[in-house]
Formats: C-alpha cells, structure tokens, sequence
C-alpha cells in the first residue's frame, strides 16, 4: 500500500492533573501529517512535550484530546508497527544481544527457523554479527544502543521512534551511529520520527525538522531540509538550516546571545556586559 507509514496528528491536547495546581498542560493543539518512508525530527528546549507527544504515538498514552492516525487507523494502544528505541537501551542484562533482539518476537507466529533468520538479519543491519552470544555489560554503550535499535526493528515495523536514542553516548560514537541510523533508514524504507536535543543530529538525518515551544508544548515551525543526503556537516546550505533552528528554538542568533538594545542611539553597555 502506498500509505504505508503514514502518521497523522489532529488537534492534539494533553495535560496532567497536578495536585494542588490544578491542570498542567503539556502539548496545545499538535497538528502535523507524516508521509511513508520521512524522516522527521522533533526539537525544542526541556519541558516541550517532544517525548510525551512520541508516548502518544506509541500508544503507551492514551487520554488526551484530538487524535492520532497510523496508516488512516486511529491508534487506541501499542502495536507491533510501531517500534520505539529510548535513550536508554533498557537491554535485559541478563540475556544476550540474540535474545534481547528476539523479545519483540515472543508473541510472533513465525516458525522458529523463520524466527532465527529474522534475528539474524537484524543482527547483521546493526554490525553486530559476532556479538550474538555477547553479554550487555560486555557490549560499548554504542554497540548496547545498536541491539536496541535491532530489538526496534526486528517486528518490521511501519514506523520506528527514536527517543534521544543517542544522547548518553560521546562526540564520536554519536557520530558514527548517526551515519549508521541513516543507512539503515535508506535501507529498510520505513517511517522514523526521532525527538533530540541536538540540532545538528536532526539536520543532519531529517527531511523535516519541527521545532517546538514550550509551556504548553505546540509547534512553532517546521523547516524543510531539501539537502541530498550524504550529508556535509561543513557544507554552507546546511550549517544555515542548522542556524536557523537553533534561532527558531532559541529566539537568537546562532551565537545564543540576543540583539543588543539601544539606549539613547547607542548599544546598551550594561546588556552588554552581561552577555
């Protein structure tokens, strides 16, 4: 099917009940339309709402207002089309990369020859061949976070969300996963919605990237990142849609400093100096 992958967000509303505060609310009036096979990303300061709207979309949530479509069906709960990976890889330490990958499949009516096979092959996408028998605790931290994303795909899932699935881990790890996330996104042709507090990861992976305000959590803008992939980090069409998030997050210029005021047809020393 063509719309396969497909995710639509109407009229989106949540909050919390707060005792003693009353209503908290944490996203007003979400609207956005995902297409098959996009990537999309969700930035924005702490406190946005980016990980609660991805709760919804799982299903892990289910009382808000409005509503939340995969592939035209509204979603009333989690699914198998819909994997998730968290910042934390949340590996059970006692079973190895084979059998942490597998527990998506527990529930499957695949042969066990099929079952193995379908393992594997997810193994392999990750570069983790080799490691099948490995321990978490004998695993790097990108290496655990690859058997997550492995685990994530193994149900072959229309849509995968990522949820700063590479924020724990350092500089040049994040780096290479990231070129490992997009291979794999090339390769599987599914839908990926990642939430991330760097800018550059989303400029970097997306087609689109949606920038959100907080308090309550809504989207600000989206800005299209119409540049061919492989992407250069360097290159000067990229770093100007990477500095024009970062002003839609920060209200700034790329610097984080905001315009100096003038003060009687001259710059604001006192605003100056606390810059």
């Amino acid at each position: 099917m063509a719309d396969v992958g497909t995710l639509t967000i109407r009229n989106v509303w949540k909050h919390y009940d707060v005792k003693g505060s009353g209503k908290l609310e944490v996203l007003n009036d979400i609207n956005l339309e995902i297409g098959p096979g996009e990537f999309v990303s969700i930035v924005g300061s702490s406190g946005c709402g980016k990980s609660t709207l991805l709760r919804l979309i799982v299903g892990l949530e289910t009382e808000y207002q409005g509503a939340i479509y995969h592939d035209g069906e509204r979603i009333a709960g989690p699914s198998l089309e819909r994997g998730i990976v968290f910042q934390d890889h949340r590996l059970f330490p006692w079973l190895t990369v084979q059998e942490n990958v597998g527990l998506g499949l527990l529930n499957s009516d695949l042969a066990p020859a099929q079952r193995r096979q379908r393992i594997q092959e997810h193994i392999d996408l990750v570069g983790l061949s080799g490691f099948e028998q490995a321990y978490p605790h004998q695993l790097s931290g990108g290496m655990a976070q690859r058997a997550a994303i492995a685990r994530g795909l193994v149900t072959t899932p229309e849509i995968l969300l990522l949820d700063e699935p590479f924020g724990a881990l350092d500089a040049l790890t994040k780096i290479y996963l990231q070129s490992e996330l997009h291979r794999i996104w090339r390769q599987e042709k599914i839908t990926m919605i990642l939430v991330t507090h760097d800018v550059e990861e989303a400029v970097f992976l997306s087609d689109r990237v949606v920038v959100m305000d907080a308090r309550p959590g809504r989207i600000k803008h989206i800005v299209p990142v119409p540049l061919d992939h492989p992407r250069d980090r360097a290159d000067r069409d990229f770093v100007r849609l990477k500095d024009e998030v970062l002003r839609e997050i920060s209200g700034f210029a790329p610097t984080g400093k905001p315009p100096l005021k003038v003060v009687n047809g001259g710059p604001d020393l006192n605003a100056a100096k606390a810059l």
